[in-house]
């Protein structure tokens, strides 16, 4: 039962994100207005009530330790894709609810860690592990 609610989960967020990235494009000119910046977190945006690691070592750390498996978020500011799926992450209640069943991480930045990267380096994806 609770595989098939990490890969509900999952399936979930691609849905929302494919459907948010048709969007992007058209909402991207008439949001010009620049917004204040909120201080930066480790949740970045993506569930400030959410637990957060800083580092991939320390995530690994948490999911053996707490029997968790662990959620990877790549992701960059100026991505407009990457935008509309932190939209759509942060906002929808049944998402940062399960979202507590993992072990969190985002980066910001590409690593060279080839298990971080398995099928290429594009933004926004998200692994689990």
């Amino acid at each position: 039962a609770m595989e098939k609610s990490y890969t509900s989960m999952f399936l979930l967020l691609v849905a929302i994100s494919c459907a948010l990235a048709k969007d992007v494009g058209k909402k991207e000119a008439k949001e010009t207005t620049a917004k204040p910046k909120l201080p930066q977190t480790l949740s970045r945006g993506w569930g400030d009530q959410l637990i957060w690691t800083q580092t991939y070592e320390e995530a690994l750390f948490r999911s053996k330790h707490s029997n968790k498996p662990l959620m990877i978020i790549h992701h960059l500011d100026e991505c407009p894709h990457s935008q509309a799926l932190k939209k759509a992450f942060a906002e929808h209640k049944d998402i940062q609810k399960l979202a507590e069943k993992f072990i969190l991480l985002n980066l910001v930045y590409e690593t060279t860690d080839k298990n971080l990267s398995p099928d290429g380096q594009y933004v926004p994806r998200i692994l689990f592990i």
